[in-house]
């Protein structure tokens, strides 16, 4: 148990350490490339639902309201 507290100890102070300087030293992929692989995400997203909903010609009916009709009732034959 003490050897574990001790590496617990000090790995926070590593990272108290890393976070005073401003840093880590080695830069992750998300430093470097997170921005941009989140703003090509939303252009891709946005050229591809833009796409589907102006060229494909489906017709979405997205209000029910006034387009289905009930069947007329009809009493059971005895």
């Amino acid at each position: 148990m003490y050897r574990f507290a001790k590496a617990a100890v000090n790995v926070t102070g590593q990272a108290v350490r890393q976070v005073r300087h401003g840093s880590t030293t080695p830069q992750d992929f998300h430093t470097k490339y997170g921005t941009g692989v989140l703003l090509g995400g939303a252009v891709f997203c946005t050229a591809v639902w833009s796409y589907v909903l102006t060229q494909t010609g489906i017709t979405w009916n997205l209000s029910p309201v006034r387009k289905i009709m009930p069947k007329e009732w009809r009493e059971a034959e005895e």
